[in-house]
Parts: C-alpha cells; sequence; structure tokens
C-alpha cells in the first residue's frame, strides 16, 4: 500500500501548520522508555477487559468495568496532550494527574460493590467526597486538554448548575443544594459520570475504535484514498470529486470531523489547487466532506451511538436510518464539484497518473470485505457492539493474505498505541459531558424546560425547532456536538414529540445534524477554518464557501424530519418515491448554487434564485409544494437561452500530459 511518504509526493501533501500539528508523536517519544512500555500494556490490557466484559467470559459488575477502563486509558490523555501551551516534553504537570486518575479510578474499581450497593449520593464519609472532588477536577483537567478552554467553561458551569439553579429564574429554576452533593451526584451517579456515555463508550465505541485503529495500522486510509482516485480521478474536476470519496470514506472509519480535515486535507486540498481549483474552494470542499463524515454508516461519530443508546434503537437501525441523508449529502457535493469543474474547464487526470481499479481491488480487498461484514453483521445478525470485534478478527485473519498488510510482532506496537490515542482522546471528550447530563438531571429542571417549549410552540412547531436549531448552532460552533445532543436530547426531542407526533428517531437525527451543521457554518465554522489553514485561505471566506458547498444538509434534516420514510421510518413505497425526489431536489439545488445544472448547462443568475427554491419545494416532503417545484423547474427548463444556455463542457481527463507529481504510487 501506499505510504505516507509516497502519498506526500504522488499528491503534494500540504504542510501542516505548526499550531495544528499533532504533537503526541514527540511527547510519546519524549517519555522514558519504561513508562511508554507500561502505557503499551495498558493500552492491550484494556483490549483484553473489552473482549472479557463484553463477551461476558468473566463476571464483571459495570461499574467495576467502567473505572478500570478509564485507570487505563485516561492517564494517556494527560501523557499525550500538554498541560500548557509550552509543554512540548511530558513534564510532572501531566505525570502527576496522570498517576492520580489511575491510582482514583482504580481504587473506586475495588469500590463498585459498594457503590452499586450503598448510598454514596449523599456522601456518608469525607473520604468519598476526596475520592469525588479529586476525580471531578482530573476529568475536567482532561476536558481542557482534549477540547480546551471554552469546553472546560461550559462543562464546568452546566455540570455546578445545580448550586445556582435555585438563582436562576422561572424555567431555569431549580431546588438549592450543595456544592459537595453536586460533585459526588457528577462522579457516582448513573444519571452524570457512569450513566449513557460512559456505558456507550465503554460498551459500544470501545470495539469500533479497535476496529478503526486495526484498519488505519494496517493501511486503510491510504487504500481507500487509492480507491477513490481509480473510481474518479478520470473526472472532470477529479482531484475535488476524489476529495469528496475519500473524505467520506476515512470520516465513516474515524468518526471525527477534524482529524478528517488533517488527514485526508493535506493531501486532497493541495492536488485540489493543483487541478485548478481556488484555494478557499479547495478547503471549503474538504471541510464540507469531512463533516460528512460523522453522519456516513457504517461507523458514524459518537453521537450516532449516544442516539442509539438513549431512543433505545439498534445501532443496525441508526445505520440504515443514515443511509439516504449521508449519499443525499455527498452527492450534493458531487454535483457542485461538478458545476464548478464544468463552469471552468478542469478536466480530471490522466489514466496513467492513476492506480487502476483492479490493482487497487487486488490490495485491498481485505478492507472492503470487512467493511461488508460490518454492515451484515449489524443490520442483518443484529449483533450490535459484538459485531466491531468479530469485524477485528476476520481483518486480522485476512491480512496474512497480503504480504503488505500483515500484522507481524513489528506492527502490534504501533497498532497498541493507535488504540491507546484513539480510546484516550475518546474518553477525554466524551466524559466530561456527561456532567451536563448531571447537572440536568439533578435539578430535574430538563423536563420543565421541554414542557414549557411544548407550551410556547402551541400547535405549530417551528418556534420550538428555531430554538434547536439555534442551540445545536451555538454548542456545535464550539466543538461541543456531544453536548449539543445531549442537552437536546433531554429537553427539544420530547418537546417535538409531544407538539408534532414527530417520529423519536427522526427528531434525535434532526438534532444530531445540526448540532454537526455547525462546524462548516459561519462566523464559527471550526471545520472549515481547520481546512484553511491547510489551504492558505481567508478562514471566513472559506467558511462562507463551506456553507454552500454543504447547503443540502441544511435542508435534508427537515425533509426526513417530516418525512421519516427517508430514513427508513416509513412505507417503503413513500422511500422510493421521496428518495428519487430528493435526489432530483439536490441536482436542483447544487446547481442554483454553483450556477451550473448538470446535464443542461449554465443559468442565468435571474433564474438561480428560482431554481433554488424550486429545488426546496420539489424536496420537501409534501405533494402541492413539490408539483410546484416541479412545474417552476421545468418551465425554466424549456426556456432554453433565457434562463439557460448550453456550454461545450466535457467530461474526461485533460489531453496533456499531468504534471508527474500528481502520480499515486501503486506500490
Amino acid at each position: 500500500m501506499q505510504s505516507d511518504s509516497d502519498k506526500a509526493q504522488a499528491l503534494g501533501q500540504a504542510e501542516i501548520p505548526d499550531a495544528m500539528r499533532d504533537r503526541t508523536a514527540e511527547r510519546w517519544q519524549s517519555m522514558p522508555l519504561p513508562v511508554r512500555l507500561l502505557l503499551q500494556a495498558m493500552s492491550a490490557a484494556g483490549v483484553v477487559l473489552a473482549v472479557v466484559y463484553i463477551f461476558a467470559i468473566v463476571p464483571l459488575l459495570d461499574v467495576s468495568y467502567y473505572f478500570l477502563l478509564m485507570a487505563l486509558y485516561l492517564p494517556w490523555v494527560y501523557l499525550l496532550l500538554p498541560a500548557y501551551k509550552g509543554e512540548r516534553r511530558v513534564t510532572l504537570a501531566s505525570y502527576i494527574p496522570a498517576i492520580a486518575i489511575c491510582g482514583l479510578t482504580l481504587f473506586m474499581a475495588y469500590m463498585g460493590r459498594s457503590l452499586v450497593f450503598q448510598t454514596w449520593v449523599p456522601v456518608a464519609h469525607t473520604w468519598q467526597l476526596v475520592v469525588a472532588v479529586g476525580l471531578y477536577v482530573l476529568i475536567l483537567d482532561a476536558a481542557r486538554r482534549a477540547g480546551g478552554w471554552i469546553f472546560l467553561v461550559i462543562v464546568a458551569a452546566l455540570s455546578l448548575y445545580p448550586v445556582y439553579a435555585y438563582y436562576m429564574p422561572g424555567i431555569f429554576w431549580g431546588p438549592p443544594t450543595t456544592l459537595a452533593r453536586t460533585i459526588a451526584f457528577n462522579i457516582f451517579s448513573g444519571d452524570a459520570m457512569l450513566g449513557v456515555v460512559t456505558r456507550v463508550v465503554g460498551e459500544t465505541i470501545i470495539g469500533f475504535l479497535i476496529l478503526a485503529a486495526l484498519m488505519v495500522a494496517t493501511g486503510a486510509a491510504d487504500f481507500f484514498l487509492n480507491l477513490a482516485l481509480a473510481l474518479m480521478g478520470r473526472a472532470r474536476g477529479g482531484p475535488a470529486k476524489v476529495s469528496v470519496v475519500a473524505s467520506g470514506f476515512f470520516g465513516s472509519l474515524s468518526g471525527s470531523i477534524f482529524s478528517n480535515v488533517v488527514g485526508t486535507g493535506s493531501v486532497t486540498i493541495p492536488a485540489m489547487k493543483r487541478s485548478g481549483f481556488p484555494a478557499h474552494y479547495a478547503g471549503a470542499l474538504e471541510a464540507c466532506a469531512s463533516t460528512g463524515g460523522m453522519l456516513m454508516p457504517p461507523v458514524m461519530g459518537a453521537v450516532a451511538f449516544i442516539m442509539a443508546d438513549f431512543t433505545n434503537t439498534e445501532y443496525g437501525v441508526i445505520v440504515l436510518a443514515a443511509i439516504i441523508p449521508s449519499v443525499l449529502y455527498y452527492f450534493g457535493l458531487y454535483c457542485h464539484v461538478d458545476g464548478y469543474a464544468a463552469k471552468h474547464g478542469l478536466k480530471g487526470l490522466a489514466k496513467a497518473d492513476l492506480p487502476s481499479v483492479r490493482r487497487t481491488l487486488i490490495e485491498g480487498w481485505p478492507f472492503l470485505v470487512v467493511l461488508a461484514f460490518l454492515v451484515w453483521g449489524l443490520v442483518f445478525m443484529r449483533w450490535e457492539r459484538l459485531t466491531p470485534f468479530y469485524a477485528s478478527g476476520i481483518l486480522v485473519v485476512l491480512t496474512f493474505f497480503r504480504k503488505d498488510l500483515r500484522i507481524t510482532p513489528a506492527r502490534i506496537p504501533g497498532i497498541v498505541n493507535e488504540i491507546g490515542k484513539m480510546l484516550s482522546q475518546t474518553i477525554g471528550l466524551l466524559m466530561p459531558t456527561s456532567f451536563i447530563l448531571g447537572g440536568l438531571m439533578a435539578t430535574g429542571v430538563a423536563p420543565v424546560i421541554a414542557n414549557e417549549l411544548v407550551r410556547m410552540g402551541g400547535d405549530s412547531v417551528v418556534p420550538v425547532l428555531a430554538i434547536g436549531v439555534a442551540v445545536c448552532m451555538v454548542f456545535g460552533m464550539l466543538g461541543m456536538i456531544v453536548a449539543a445532543y445531549l442537552m437536546l436530547a433531554l429537553t427539544l426531542a420530547p418537546a417535538l414529540e409531544q407538539i408534532a407526533g414527530l417520529n423519536t428517531l427522526a427528531v434525535h437525527m434532526f438534532i444530531a445534524y445540526y448540532a454537526t451543521l455547525a462546524a462548516i457554518t459561519p462566523p464559527v465554522a471550526l471545520a472549515a477554518f481547520l481546512a484553511s489553514r491547510i489551504s492558505g485561505s481567508d478562514p471566513i471566506w472559506t467558511s462562507v464557501h463551506a456553507a454552500r458547498l454543504g447547503i443540502v444538509l441544511y435542508f435534508i434534516p427537515f425533509f426526513f424530519l417530516f418525512e421519516p420514510a427517508l430514513i427508513l421510518q416509513g412505507p417503503i413505497h413513500l422511500t422510493v418515491i421521496w428518495a428519487t425526489l430528493n435526489v432530483l431536489a439536490v441536482i436542483v439545488i447544487a446547481g442554483a448554487s454553483e450556477g451550473r445544472l448538470m446535464y443542461v448547462g449554465r443559468l442565468a443568475n435571474w433564474a438561480r434564485l428560482l431554481l433554488f427554491a424550486a429545488g426546496l419545494l420539489i424536496g420537501f416532503p409534501e405533494w402541492i409544494s413539490t408539483a410546484v417545484g416541479i412545474a417552476v423547474t421545468g418551465t425554466l427548463l424549456l426556456m432554453r437561452g433565457v434562463a439557460w444556455t448550453p456550454d461545450a463542457a466535457e467530461d474526461g481527463p485533460a489531453p496533456a500530459k499531468a504534471d508527474a507529481t500528481l502520480q499515486p504510487s501503486e506500490s
């Protein structure tokens, strides 16, 4: 498979800005060998522990298992992420909290039976409060290291909400409580740290992260990039279409918007710029494609796993529900790219400069087999949390059939490191969000807010939706996607279900989509800002174009919210009808946005706004509006030479020999 150095040579890999560079490798090397060996042993022990617990090989108390996982992986957070900006090497400022968190969580694992069968909230002994305060402060420090100061402040403020809820007005009022009880509730309660978030991480996400680490370590990212090049490289605007496909593949594995931007964007953004796309367009497209990866089956972001637990829905059902919306979104990006390339005469790459589909599939077929098995196990066999472990075992076996993929003893430390890194960063980001649940549940304010939203909405769902979208945007802009989902799942979701009788899964997916969407929405579009640092473009201009390119994602949640058949929650004939109409709507909306309608030609400026509105009407699941949209679109298409003019755009590669630096390695 293609190495990182090969990719850099092949596609002109971008130099990642120093501020965004992953320093974990440097910090890892700065630790003494015994410490590194201990961490590797802890990571391997965590995998064994997960297998033992999930397959019920040895009976373990749930809370003891959760605390043991924390003891094995939370120290990684302090050792891999700096305590302060200038801490390049690991110092005592990181060693001390790492040792402290390990000791406290091991102690709590030992006390698991007492925690289950006795009352720890409120605390009965002073030492219990000391343990609770220690864990609370240390986990908040993990939040700061993993998510930044804003994340820390919001988590702390919401987790301590019961302390000052007595002084809040109206629906935000809560009964008075003490700081000690609040901290104890956050740490020891099944409605806070030992609740849904930790359960999902320890029982579901861990298996998918182990599989993702194995896939990354064995070269899956390179395979999917080569496959995207082989499939899309020759089409007009080929490098940009490769970005769309590759980021979708990679994002489905990583489940992280920002690692997707850095991981694939450092390769695809310079390739797009070389082929003629302006820097802001290349950055915006990569931001959009990476954002969609959070919603792309079969391995989606953490929100999808939490949603499954929250709604008591099988994860396989959520995987199926996400298929049509995610395909529509990526198809919209494809339509944008095709329109831009056609308008500006941007050709694809020559066949000689691309890997062959046949050879790429021969080299990476184990990854496709594993993904197919993953879908089969989740959707058809419904093995849920067992599926990724089976898939990991199959991947290990299949790699023996390919010498370059084979997991040799020399590669095991790297795999163990990748598992430890992925799990620790996930736990470091998700564990603090459980305090938000604790703050809302301890006061009982969540159902009160939901009831008030129902009263405000009355007979109309519009004001309640507007509030939900605003909250999603604010939290999403701060990078707190999981936090936004958790808050609104407790408050907004019940209100929407009561007011309009909307489908439960559709409501929760709507919340998840809009929380994710904030990553490309100005003025604080974190994914677009990150991509702009790689592309060298203006961040605001890049984010504006990201919002335009991802325009489909702003409306798809409304479409499936009011027609659950689009997420396979309705009759199959309605699914077929509305999916077909939404494909047409996406073509029309993207064409109006880009100024060139696929298979038609360039649009007059005055016709673009009309066509955009018509596309929305076509996609909205209501027959009269859809008929009006189709009628408007048909009328405009008949106005050749007035509303649109044909152009001479042709698909296919450039006739001239492509730059050798664009040639990917097939080794």
